[in-house]
């Protein structure tokens, strides 16, 4: 019988005990190199005319294990194991672009993946177009003839804004643009890519798939042939942005309780974002599972759960933020997200830092914009943490 279920496939797949020894976790292959039974052998893999494994720059059983499990729950045909989120965003881009090509990019990116196309492709001769996405018909009348990617967040870190992947996905296959989804957020668990229409999806791993904090690791899965072209171009010669096999262990550790993570992190992060909504002092909640959320019908087609991660100001701007971040006591003030544990961090001094001021302002990134990775922590004790935090208890106290 194959496995159908997503929380079976993320404990199951690939991996059959009896193949090796009974050992019910699978095995850490701790090796750089691997022998060949004959030179003939060792000739074939290299020519590609035999599959097996040569070095683990390139491939390793433990990883490949961890490949084949996050293509199938996000329904791909292959995957690709890195060492960062970055390593797989920079392997992913640097095989997909040449110099005179277009890459058209949202109008919200992640600080680093901001500052690696601003700063990094486009000083070579690659041009970087952003449009806002939430306007499928923007993106109809930006592309060019030298377009040759389309690349999002949704939600987007950090403001939480959705792209419809279906409708994008469309417009920018009918220009014969490869579409590649940031799915680090929503996880397979909420949102597939692909199964919407992308034809590549990158993660930091780091996040909810290693779920503990004790991992940095990325990930790309999509059509076979692309991801084999970034595992050997753009990762193994550009890049060298190689996972460990020890992090492959805790990722595919990670992936067998995916499922019940999102459902408790997705149930907190509700109660918290709709206490942020009624309470003084707070001037806007950005989360796709409010009813007042700008996209809340989008988000309601295209995942089944809205996520862990909440942006939201207060009255005072930055000032009353910093105070409130401070006033803390079990929350702790730290970037990543997807930890057991609550964070809270300030993106315009922080994660986002890599934007100059008048790019935040630009591309929607308020300098008084909190954002809130909301934990596994009982939900009465995260709500009243940020209860005694927030400027209204402030107040009472001084009262």
């Amino acid at each position: 019988m194959t496995p159908k279920g997503f929380a079976t496939r993320a404990i199951h797949h690939g991996y059959d005990p009896m193949a090796n020894e009974g050992a019910l976790t699978p095995p850490l292959h701790l090796t750089s190199t691997f022998a060949f039974e004959s030179a003939e052998a060792g000739g074939e893999m290299f020519a590609g005319d035999r599959p097996g494994h040569i070095y683990s720059r390139i491939s390793n059983p433990t990883l490949d294990l961890l490949e084949r499990r996050i293509a199938a729950l996000e329904g791909a045909e292959a995957g690709l194991a890195l060492a960062s989120g970055m390593g797989a965003i920079t392997a992913t881009l640097w095989t997909l672009l040449s110099p005179g090509d277009e890459v058209i990019v949202d109008t919200t990116l992640y600080g680093c993946t901001f500052a690696f196309l601003r700063h990094g492709l486009a000083k070579f001769g690659i041009t970087v177009t952003h449009v806002d996405l939430t306007r499928p018909e923007a993106l109809a009348e930006a592309l060019t003839e030298r377009t040759r990617v389309v690349y999002f967040e949704t939600p987007a870190n950090p403001n939480m804004r959705l792209v419809d992947i279906a409708a994008v996905s469309r417009i920018a296959h009918d220009a014969g643009a490869t579409v590649v989804v940031d799915n680090t957020y929503a996880t397979p668990c909420l949102t597939r890519p692909i199964e919407l229409g992308a034809d590549l999806v990158v993660h930091s791993a780091t996040k909810y798939l290693g779920g503990h904090g004790d991992v940095v690791a990325g990930l790309v899965v999509g059509g076979a042939e692309q991801v084999a072209a970034i595992r050997l171009y753009g990762m193994k010669d550009m890049t060298g942005a190689v996972m460990a096999p020890f992090n492959a262990l805790l990722i595919l550790r990670g992936l067998k309780t995916l499922a019940l993570r999102m459902e408790r992190h997705c149930a907190n992060a509700q109660q918290v974002a709709e206490m942020l909504a009624a309470s003084p002092g707070v001037t806007a909640v950005h989360y796709p599972g409010l009813d007042s959320f700008p996209q809340h019908d989008l988000a309601r087609r295209q995942m089944p759960g809205f996520g862990a991660m909440i942006a939201f100001e207060l009255e005072g701007g930055i000032a009353a933020g910093r105070e409130m971040m401070n006033r803390l006591r079990m929350i702790a003030r730290a970037v990543s997200l997807g930890d057991a544990e609550t964070l809270i961090q300030h993106p315009a001094s922080m994660t986002h830092s890599t934007y100059t001021a008048e790019e935040r302002a630009e591309h929607g990134i308020s300098d008084g914009l909190i954002r809130l990775s909301v934990g596994l922590e009982d939900v009465a004790d995260i709500l009243a943490d940020l209860e005694q935090a927030l400027p209204g208890a402030a107040a009472e106290r001084a009262a």
